[in-house]
């Protein structure tokens, strides 16, 4: 039986694989125009596999075009003289693996050629791939470079020079076509203080996985074990994920074999929670990258809080090298609003538990004497989420001034830590579970809590006017009625002098919601240090 895999480029044979046909007949078709093409994309999104996949139909199909693999993540710290006699072996070995794959014999003239092949530098690199091509007749040469990031710095410029000057030669064309496959993009490698010598490159993406193919991925679990997955696990996962490969896989293995659910049983919503609550806490080599990379550089959560606590944002600037940094670890992208957005609810959930003072020193005063967050349950089971709310708009005028002092935490952000610290404790402790909901990626963090199979949602973000303060009542009326939700919760941070607290509840557009306007910044007395 085939498996979801999490570990190393998956295959049909062992694994269920998302086909993606259209991207894969757009990838042939650059291949077939002679393309020298680039594919940069953060670790764990599937770079590799796709490509292999679609090698294998281009060659399968057509038999003249001769893949030549090659993988550069041993070489970053080889001297040039090692590099150029690893490439050479590199080259040779993969030639004779096509030929033995394909059952014919290595002609004795190429087979002479390759073992008097000695590379030594980029010229001779050239030299070889034009006799290359002239010994392999009709056959069109297509080399691909898996980690190409790992090529040693002091080589970077010319082997990418050489290339492009195999790519512009009127005289020969071997390799016909080039693919480069990395997380750094080549502008980021510092090859030299000039122009890329890579200006030939056709760039392209691989798109995180959609609906659809999410549905497919696990269409072939059902139709070989027989379990079905409800409809709605499909869609949350994809919501979640954003349909991050790494992330739809690794859910997938806890659905289908850590959960011990019996195969007779469907896949429910219920299975979810349990899987999404798993994600949320484990570790596991995607999420350890994430959280690894994010604490790289202290000035990563402001600009991560800011782009999830205000409304107007972050301008994605592609030549901020701390946005750059963010995108190629593939935290951030550029929302369609030119905007910066966090990728997936499940990475800004992990953020922003990485950001969280494990104690904030406050924990104490959340609740008022002889209560605790059991009494915010009704008889009927049912969370009392205004009580609740009301109660947290108290604790921060109990706390006063000592909201400044929680540990490690920007004064700016301040009140959504501890609405989050606050929510997330209540919902464990009453048996709950809690998502973040991201909309538009940024400006606001929605959290969802999920009790007896019922939602309760809460918006909150900082004020940045009363036009805007207005509008999010809008957006979260809108959210409401599409989660099918009759009311929600919407708390906005003031961060100006001198304010009291604002709560209203009304009706927008049928659905009731009500609102909190919490001054954080409280002056200290003036005799504290």
């Amino acid at each position: 039986m085939r498996t979801f895999g999490t570990q190393g480029p998956v295959n049909p044979r062992d694994n269920y694989v998302v086909t993606r046909a259209q991207e894969t007949a757009d990838f042939i078709e650059r291949i077939k125009d002679g393309k020298y093409i680039v594919i940069f994309a953060p670790r764990q999104t599937g770079k590799t596999t796709f490509l292999r996949a679609a090698l294998t139909t281009l060659t399968t199909e057509d038999p003249s075009y001769f893949p030549i693999q090659l993988d550069f993540q041993i070489q970053r710290n080889a001297a040039p003289t090692a590099f150029y006699t690893q490439l050479a072996y590199m080259i040779r070995r993969q030639i004779q693996f096509v030929f033995q794959k394909r059952g014919t014999i290595l002609p004795e003239v190429l087979t002479q050629f390759l073992e008097n092949t000695h590379l030594t530098d980029h010229f001779s690199m050239t030299t070889f791939f034009e006799q290359l091509g002239k010994l392999l007749g009709t056959h069109r040469v297509i080399l691909f470079i898996d980690e190409f990031d790992g090529i040693p710095q002091a080589i970077v410029s010319d082997f990418l020079y050489a290339l492009r000057y195999i790519y512009l030669s009127e005289e020969f064309h071997c390799p016909y076509s080039v693919g480069i496959v990395g997380v750094k993009n080549i502008r980021q490698l510092n090859y030299d203080d000039t122009i890329s010598p890579f200006n030939i490159q056709d760039e392209f993406i691989v798109p995180n996985f959609t609906l659809e193919q999410v549905a497919e991925l696990f269409a072939q679990y059902t139709d070989e074990v027989g379990q079905p997955i409800a409809p709605e696990v499909i869609q949350m996962l994809h919501k979640q994920t954003a349909g991050q490969p790494f992330l739809i896989n690794r859910a997938a293995q806890i659905l289908t074999t850590e959960l011990d659910i019996p195969k007779t049983e469907p896949i429910t919503i219920d299975h979810f929670t349990a899987a999404h609550r798993q994600l949320l806490e484990e570790g596991n080599t995607n999420i350890d990258h994430l959280l690894t990379n994010v604490r790289k550089d202290q000035r990563f959560e402001k600009i991560l809080m800011r782009i999830t606590a205000y409304d107007s944002g972050l301008v994605f600037n592609p030549d901020d090298p701390h946005i750059n940094a963010l995108v190629t670890y593939g935290v951030i992208k550029k929302g369609n609003d030119r905007m910066c957005e966090i990728v997936n609810p499940i990475y800004q959930h992990r953020i922003l538990q990485t950001f969280k003072p494990t104690i904030n020193g406050l924990e104490s005063v959340y609740l008022p004497e002889d209560i605790d967050f059991t009494d915010y349950l009704s008889t009927t089971g049912q969370l009392e989420i205004a009580q609740l709310l009301d109660n947290f708009q108290d604790f921060i005028a109990r706390a006063g001034f000592r909201i400044l002092q929680v540990p490690d935490t920007p004064q700016e952000y301040v009140g959504q830590h501890l609405l989050y610290a606050y929510l997330d404790t209540f919902a464990r402790i009453v048996g709950g579970d809690m998502f973040l909901e991201v909309q538009t990626g940024r400006g606001r963090m929605d959290l969802l809590l999920l009790h007896n199979q019922r939602k309760y949602i809460v918006e909150t973000k900082i004020w940045e006017g009363d036009r805007s303060y207005q509008a999010g009542k809008q957006q979260l009326a809108t959210y409401l009625k599409l989660e099918g939700v009759t009311e929600g919760y919407y708390i906005v941070f003031d961060h100006r002098q001198k304010l009291e607290p604002r709560v209203e509840t009304e009706t927008l557009a049928g659905v009731h919601i009500r609102s909190y306007v919490i001054p954080v910044i409280q002056a200290a007395p003036s005799n504290t240090p």
